[in-house]
């Protein structure tokens, strides 16, 4: 009986060591080239089968997307007085999808592509400047019915482009699958036991750490002191509590302003609603919550400058976007769909929306313009307390009360200390009078006043009189100075105020 060998023809042995050679050639290097020749041809046909099936499932959503563009543009006919562009565009929203983006490229599919696939948006506008640029061109009477017929020619041409990419893909699957191949081999069936341990139970979740917050205690004391009363800007006096903030503390948060893309989303007429779209499409991160803040940020800063205009529509955009975004995954479509249809009740809801918000915003403009004329006009008036040595010839010299002494006064005056804000304490312990005035003068004089009487109650303020070194230059200038004040002083008093 022979033996019938034809179970394995679908082998691919790329290292047969019976294939026959010419003599003068190398019979290791054919071999070798044979096996880099079936492995590249393998390589190929695999990464052409996984191109046409992306490529296929690309055109099945532009496809469906054309259909769906036809269908609405033919139920329109009997509106034909209406302008065919408009139609075509109407027809446009209605026929937007779900998912607006098509599925990434598989591993090694379009390498050569460097930017990210289109979207079916642009695609679809792109279909329609085609189409309404072949419509121009031919300038037939009817433009509706060109429009109809040329997008049934692009619908034609997407089928017939379906048909050949099967056709391939067919070829192609039958060829691979003609030969037995390693990735094609795979386990048929595999059993495995492992005995786990019993689940231990789950632990008590540890109590979370509380966490610590700055907070900025603002005490007004002094309100004529403040250019504005709800704490919106401060003026240049504030209460104690702002010696204990650190001066090189910094803001963690940033501000947030329009973005360029932001800003030129903001220039587009309110109603162009053809050109928002457009600007959507072929931008879609200007959806980001952080475009419409910095849009509303912008149209607060222009109402801020008297450009009630542009704020309204810096408004307008800023909820356009918001709106596409709540919407959900259709929003945009969803509505350009509905802000275009003549009578829908979402017309009046969102320009009802947007007048009530830039009403806010106008409103919270004029109060803010209000606080800076009164900050100005309160500017340079008000009442400080300072330390200055009044005798001249004497200093004021800053004592700390050291925190280890037993004496019941030093005691009392470490405890006054202790009481004060860290800013003030830190002042104090630098020994400068200056730094000391400069924390005197961010509070409201009450406090100011009170803080005063605790430092002399506690002796950290001693007036000392001045030792002059007359054998210097410097000690010599402040003597004739001294001597000067004292002639006046003696003046005065025998004399009375010249002035």
């Amino acid at each position: 009986m022979p033996i019938n060998y034809s179970k394995w023809d679908a082998l691919e042995l790329s290292d047969d060591s019976d294939v026959e050679v010419h003599p003068n050639v190398d019979k290791r290097s054919f071999i070798r080239a044979k096996q880099n020749q079936i492995h590249q041809q393998r390589f190929e046909r695999k990464n052409k089968i996984d191109t046409y099936k992306y490529e296929r499932i690309v055109n099945d959503g532009l496809l469906k997307r054309i259909n769906a563009l036809l269908a609405a543009l033919q139920s329109y006919s009997p509106q034909t007085d209406k302008r065919p562009d408009d139609l075509a565009f109407q027809a446009l929203m209605e026929s937007t999808g779900e998912d607006d983006s098509p599925p990434p490229p598989p591993e090694g599919v379009h390498t050569h592509v460097k930017e990210a696939p289109p979207t079916y948006s642009k695609m679809m506008a792109a279909l329609i400047d085609q189409v309404k640029t072949k419509v121009d061109e031919d300038k037939t009477d009817n433009r509706f019915e060109a429009y109809v017929a040329e997008i049934k020619v692009h619908q034609a041409k997407v089928e017939d482009l379906q048909k050949q990419l099967a056709v391939e893909l067919e070829t192609l699957e039958k060829e691979e699958g003609r030969k037995i191949t390693s990735e094609s081999i795979h386990t048929g069936f595999d059993s495995s036991f492992v005995a786990k341990a019993d689940p231990k139970p789950k632990a008590t979740e540890s109590k979370k750490a509380p966490t610590k917050e700055k907070v900025q205690a603002v005490e007004v004391l002094n309100p004529h002191a403040l250019a504005n009363a709800d704490g919106s800007k401060l003026g240049e006096q504030s209460s104690g509590a702002d010696a204990d903030v650190d001066e090189d503390e910094e803001e963690d948060d940033d501000d947030v302003e329009a973005t360029e893309l932001g800003k030129k989303f903001a220039q587009i007429k309110m109603g162009d609603y053809r050109t928002c779209l457009q600007y959507i499409s072929s931008n879609p991160s200007v959806l980001a919550e952080r475009e419409t803040d910095g849009l509303l940020v912008l149209a607060f800063n222009s109402a801020i400058a008297g450009k009630d205009d542009f704020a309204r529509q810096c408004v307008h955009q800023a909820l356009l976007l918001q709106y596409c975004r709540a919407l959900g995954k259709d929003g945009v479509g969803l509505f350009f769909k509905r802000i275009t249809t003549k009578g829908h009740q979402a017309q009046k809801v969102f320009f009802d929306d947007v007048n009530s918000t830039f009403d806010r915003v106008r409103t919270r403009a004029r109060e803010i313009q209000k606080q800076r004329e009164a900050e100005d006009g309160a500017e340079g008036g008000v009442e400080q307390i300072q330390l200055h040595a009044v005798d001249p010839g004497t200093t004021i010299n800053i004592t700390i009360p050291p925190a280890g002494s037993e004496d019941p006064e030093v005691i009392k005056s470490r405890e006054l200390f202790n009481a004060f804000p860290p800013g003030l304490q830190r002042a104090l312990e630098s020994g400068s009078l200056d730094e000391v005035n400069k924390v005197l003068g961010k509070m409201s004089v009450e406090q100011a006043e009170e803080i005063v009487g605790q430092l002399s109650e506690g002796g950290m303020l001693q007036v000392e009189e001045q030792i002059i070194d007359a054998t210097t230059k410097e000690g010599q200038a402040a003597l004739k100075e001294f001597e000067e004040e004292e002639r006046q002083r003696a003046l005065a008093e025998n004399y009375g105020d010249p002035e």
